[in-house]
């Protein structure tokens, strides 16, 4: 699964990816990015 890196500005596949839900109910993907170690997030079920 790929997310945003805000750091890198290009998207870029999720590192240790963990399933989480958020405040309002919804979930989420939550992990590192592979190149400079920033957290990824990615809205949604994956």
């Amino acid at each position: 699964m790929e997310a945003y890196c805000v750091k890198c500005r290009a998207k870029r596949e999720i590192k240790d990816p963990e399933a989480i839900t958020m405040k309002n109910g919804k979930p989420a993907t939550q992990g590192t990015c592979p190149v400079c170690g920033t957290k990824v997030f990615r809205i949604g079920k994956g």
